[in-house]
């Protein structure tokens, strides 16, 4: 469902491309019936690495999981031929484990009396080295910098002497220490000259064995925090985005950005500072940042007012004014108690060529040009059948959840999540009407037992299709139905070449294709 078509060219080509047929792929830490989720194991980050190739995330726990691809590696896949086409979507991604780590733990400020969980908010790719993986990760306070490297495994194979020609109980005998020094002043110790010369004539010294160490082809991933960034934020970073230049990233939270060096973690520089002289005038806060994914002097920050500013770095060193601001103009007459609430953009996303803006509030998606900042080019209806319920769901604090967005690499298609694990697949351009919703189910492979009170749902290729495309949302009250607000949906990454979506539902990590 797309609409508010503000004008402007569109990523979309003039017609529109044909609806997805989207299928269940894989799904990793999926639960046996009746098993209680421990909250540690919650999914709380989701990040593909630019070539698609690994995919990170992180948990409530504070452990980062990595998976990489495996289907181009069976496939006799080279990555340079996959890198000549701009967006593939003829093959199926799949992925295995590779390894996890403890990346944060529980601390406890003392000087604020304040607990800092060990969740992972965030997880950014950097870029590879020789082989070793390098990503960031964040919990609400520190920022973590990990290396991750295959080492070949070191073997003690043998030992150098045969045991049973060893003498008496083991004990070491030596011959008589005689030195003797020679024309320069230095002396030689002639029992080990001796040793040297005739190994066999001194079996007492087959005793001291030595064990021999030889590196064999097996390998081992190896995780390693290179640079720990801390006491940098007094308030939750919300954020963290790398810059295209390869050397410098940035961290937000709700008042202020910071730019790092990846290779200096005692210094920042704040770039972004909306606090206010006195806390009582404080209207808006930071709710997310991201870089420009070529100019390196370009980012965007979104506000708890719905607005976005986009901010050059060349202008001045501290950026408090925006080169460009976008927002919607509020509608006569519309405002209630909610409306700043459900206004306030989640998460923000640039396309991958960095001319379109994707920002996620409590009930829509909006596609933002940067070129035009009278308005979105588009907005996608998302909870507009929970307006009725605002009331219940800021009772439940539901109305506070922070749901995220993703775009396709060739940013025809956006995605965000929804309640009772339900994600939705909208065609970007002007004139799509492309509108799909699916679950990320607890078992996607498990028939559906059919009941009166939901609508009929049909299995097609092994995925639960919850609505047909461009039909109402479930739970809508003219279906009598109710979502099941435990059950949320808040992570989820778009691969970054092919039409494939990774989503988490609390601890299970669902992978889709079309």
């Amino acid at each position: 469902m797309t609409g508010d078509d503000g004008g402007g060219d569109v990523t979309a080509p003039a017609s529109a491309p044909t609806p997805l047929d989207w299928k269940f792929s894989q799904v990793f830490g999926e639960r046996t019936a009746g098993e209680e989720v421990q909250e540690v194991d919650i999914i709380s980050a989701i990040e593909f690495d630019k070539s698609g190739d690994h995919l990170a995330t992180g948990d409530r726990g504070g452990r980062v999981v990595l998976f990489e691809r495996t289907d181009t590696k069976e496939n006799g896949g080279n990555r340079k031929d996959l890198e000549k086409t701009d967006y593939v979507s003829n093959r199926h991604p799949e992925f295995r484990y590779k390894t996890e780590f403890q990346s944060h733990e529980p601390e406890f400020d003392y000087l604020k009396s304040l607990e800092i969980e060990e969740k992972i908010n965030k997880i950014k790719w950097c870029q590879t080295a020789n082989g070793a993986l390098f990503l960031l990760s964040t919990n609400d306070k520190t920022i973590k910098y990990w290396k991750v490297q295959e080492k070949k495994i070191k073997k003690i194979i043998e030992m150098n002497m045969d045991s049973s020609k060893a003498i008496g109980n083991g004990t070491i005998v030596f011959s008589s220490n005689k030195q003797s020094h020679t024309a320069n002043g230095e002396y030689t110790d002639k029992s080990y000259t001796n040793l040297s010369k005739d190994f066999s004539s001194l079996g007492a010294i087959q005793s001291l064995r030595l064990p021999v160490v030889v590196t064999s082809n097996e390998t081992n991933l190896v995780p390693r925090c290179r640079r720990v960034y801390a006491h940098a934020h007094d308030y939750h970073i919300n954020s963290i985005s790398n810059n295209s230049d390869g050397e410098t990233f940035i961290s937000a939270d709700d008042l202020r950005i910071n730019l790092w060096n990846l290779e200096i973690s005692n210094q920042s520089f704040n770039i972004v500072d909306v606090k206010p002289a006195n806390m009582e005038d404080l209207t808006e806060v930071i709710t997310s940042a991201e870089f420009h994914p070529t100019h390196c002097n370009t980012l965007a920050y979104s506000s708890s007012k719905g607005s976005i500013r986009l901010i050059d770095l060349r202008q001045s060193a501290l950026c408090d004014r925006h080169s460009k601001l976008f927002e919607e103009q509020e509608s006569p007459g519309s405002r209630s108690f909610f409306t700043e609430i459900i206004a306030s953009i989640s998460d923000i996303k640039f396309g991958r060529n960095g001319r379109y803006i994707l920002s996620r509030d409590y009930m829509t998606l909006k596609l933002w040009d940067i070129n035009m900042d009278s308005g979105p080019v588009s907005t996608f209806q998302v909870h507009e059948h929970l307006r009725p319920k605002l009331c219940d769901l800021y009772e439940n604090d539901s109305i506070f959840d922070k749901f995220e967005c993703c775009l396709s690499g060739d940013g025809q298609r956006v995605a965000t999540g929804s309640y009772s694990n339900l994600f939705r697949v909208f065609g970007s351009g002007p004139t799509s009407v492309e509108a799909t919703t699916l679950e990320a189910s607890k078992n996607p492979m498990r028939r559906q037992v059919q009941t009166p009170s939901r609508p009929s749902r049909s299995i097609s290729s092994s995925l639960t299709r919850v609505v047909r495309r461009g039909g109402e949302s479930p739970g809508n009250d003219t279906n009598g139905n109710s979502f099941d607000f435990t059950t949320k949906l808040l992570h989820l990454a778009w691969h970054p070449s092919e039409n494939s979506i990774a989503c988490a539902a609390a601890n299970s990590l669902y992978m889709y294709y079309a």
